[in-house]
């Protein structure tokens, strides 16, 4: 039975890599993949996604007003594909997410999806909640924290290199614009803990 999986993570934890490398399999078996990525994501280039370890592929473009599940039922009319794979899946609305479910239920396509969880103020992405409500799989990528604890969470750095505490949950940049942190460090660095509560943490 074909899955919707949702593969989360902070920022620069290698869920394009994972992608890249997991289409890079059906099809070097001879099988047919489909990857999707956020229009408005050209980081890389338009239509183009990339890693941070030079892997690089094509892709097709969804913006809020893309069908997914007419777009995917399209392709599949012209041969059999075997996966498809969506990278910046939190970009993706909650009507696009139940389309993904439905490719899975209907088309019995496997729908891999790549994104963050949660924005630099610790709120859900639409995309990213729907995924986490309806979801078949789960998985979560692991990064590490400047203190060697998994990293949970994203701060936002501004011009001068400080953490922004509001702003868009949307804004497309260069990954140094973003730091992954624990919990703990992402609370503190957002001025959420009172400076007594800080005492000590450090050396933990």
């Amino acid at each position: 039975m074909a899955k919707l999986y949702f593969h989360y993570s902070a920022m620069n934890a290698g869920k394009s890599t994972l992608l890249l490398q997991a289409s890079y399999n059906y099809r070097e078996r001879g099988m047919r993949t489909a990857i999707f990525t956020a229009a408005l994501d050209d980081r890389a280039g338009v239509g183009r996604i990339a890693s941070r370890i030079g892997l690089h592929a094509d892709a097709e473009l969804f913006s809020a007003e893309t069908d997914l599940f007419a777009v995917i039922d399209a392709l599949t009319r012209s041969g059999p594909l075997h996966c498809v794979f969506v990278d910046e899946a939190q970009f993706l609305s909650e009507d696009q997410v139940w389309q993904l479910a439905r490719v899975a239920d209907r088309l019995s396509v496997p729908v891999m999806c790549y994104g963050l969880r949660t924005d630099f103020r610790g709120e859900l992405f639409p995309g990213s909640r729907a995924l986490l409500a309806i979801g078949d799989e789960l998985r979560e990528v692991r990064t590490i924290c400047k203190c060697g604890r998994k990293a949970t969470m994203v701060v936002r750095l501004g011009p001068n290199g400080k953490v922004l505490h509001e702003g868009d949950q949307v804004a497309i940049g260069g990954e140094d614009r973003y730091v992954s942190l624990c919990r703990r460090h992402w609370e503190e660095e957002m001025g959420r803990l009172p400076p007594e509560d800080l005492v000590g943490f450090a050396g933990e």
